[in-house]
């Protein structure tokens, strides 16, 4: 080591630190890329994506050769310092310089690198994989080495070294994935991903149509009303029952009916046979399922029943889609925007919608409606003019309609 130059011992520890450094950064960016968006540039035939996808298949390789190959560059560049410290200072210089040789590694050749690959991973990750690939194959049989003793090592610890590594995104996960998604997704689109993924968590019973507003036909009327309803209906489809709507055999559509109905022989049993056989769906089924039962039996319409067979509402595709994107119209005829600020809406909405169209955040885990709501809340029917204070909202009922109330002002200046 006397007879080699300083000068050249000092451009070999230059050298060495630049080694560790890439090493370092390459470390950083490989690990801290994007699964998703790197398995995208794989797809679209990006070579360096794919390179670093190979690389990441076995991490405990990748690691293996990259801490080699800091090691390496680490503890000959400590070699080197305490040689030029010896030639230059004597023993007395080798504390100085250990203190410099760290001071160095650790800003130029940890810090530095590693928060530079933490800001541009792909750009690092993609470049460094030229090197890296080459070396894994040059390196193989020590690293295959250093890998088998420490997979080794952690079997007896208990853990599984081949396991995997990345596990699929949960809906949270990609809920907050799709939120955060900023300006490159646009927020209506972005409404209706989350809505999709709420699909799997919300219920029939959260959008359907209730009991007591259901349209449908009554074969035990006498046939003038029964024509007279047909003509003035605002539905394509009608159900069809007798007696009692727990009874329904058959759906009507109207398109079908209005061409025989200018026929002399038209009765009940002509509209009997024009029936189509009606779906029914339990309460509790969840509307992706109900959209993929929508899907294989070409339907359009269900009529929802509880455990005991009972009709507890109707369902419709198009109830469905609106869960999905939203109000088919700008407004909403069930709440109403006051020239004050306040809201005048309808109690029989469904809290769902409510949220949606308002950004409020009322409970849909038990009452569906709002009637229902504050129906539970006071635990008693009240009177028009009550008002209270639920979920940090101020509402009054302005109008009751039997039991149940029909129309609640909301003023969201007593909000909050």
């Amino acid at each position: 080591m006397n007879e080699i130059p300083l000068s050249l011992l000092f451009v070999s520890l230059v050298l060495l630190l630049i080694i560790s450094a890439f090493f370092s950064g390459a470390e950083t960016a490989l690990m801290a890329l994007n699964r998703y968006r790197l398995l995208h540039r794989v797809k679209a035939g990006h070579p360096g994506a794919i390179r670093a996808q190979k690389l990441l298949r076995r991490p405990d390789r990748l690691i293996g050769l990259i801490l080699l190959g800091n090691c390496f560059a680490n503890i000959l560049a400590s070699s080197l310092t305490t040689v030029i410290s010896l030639r230059l200072f004597g023993e007395r210089g080798i504390a100085i310089t250990a203190g410099v040789l760290t001071l160095a590694v650790l800003i130029f050749s940890e810090v530095a690198p590693k928060t530079l690959a933490a800001r541009h991973p792909e750009r690092l990750a993609f470049g460094s994989s030229w090197i890296i690939v080459p070396l894994m194959w040059l390196f193989y049989p020590v690293v295959w080495l250093v890998n088998m003793v420490a997979n080794l090592l952690l079997r007896l610890l208990g853990f599984n070294p081949k396991g995997e590594t990345h596990s699929a995104l949960s809906k949270e996960e990609l809920r907050t994935v799709v939120a955060e998604a900023g300006a490159m997704i646009p927020e209506r689109y972005q409404n209706m991903l989350l809505s999709v993924l709420d699909l799997e968590s919300a219920s029939v019973e959260d959008i359907m149509i209730p009991r007591n507003e259901i349209k449908a036909i009554d074969l035990d009327a006498a046939l003038d009303e029964i024509v007279e309803q047909i003509k003035n209906s605002r539905h394509t489809r009608l159900p069809v029952y007798r007696k009692s709507i727990d009874k329904v055999f058959g759906l009507l559509h109207l398109r079908k009916i209005l061409i025989r109905m200018t026929h002399s022989d038209f009765n009940k049993e002509t509209i009997a046979k024009s029936l189509d056989k009606i779906h029914f769906i339990p309460e509790n089924m969840p509307l992706h399922q109900l959209l993929l039962n929508f899907r294989r039996e070409n339907s359009r319409f269900g009529l929802v029943i509880d455990e005991y067979g009972d009709v507890m509402g109707l369902v419709s595709l198009e109830d469905l889609l609106q869960e999905i994107v939203g109000e088919f119209t700008p407004d909403s005829f069930d709440i109403q925007k006051q020239k004050d600020g306040s809201y005048l809406v309808d109690a029989s909405i469904t809290l769902r919608e409510l949220n949606r169209v308002t950004g409020w955040a009322l409970p849909t885990e038990g009452p569906k409606t709002l009637n229902g709501l504050i129906i539970e809340y006071l635990e008693n029917i009240p009177q028009p003019g009550t008002s209270l204070r639920l979920m940090d909202h101020h509402l009054e009922i302005t109008k009751m309609e039997g039991n149940l109330i029909k129309q609640v002002l909301v003023n969201p200046r007593q909000c909050g």
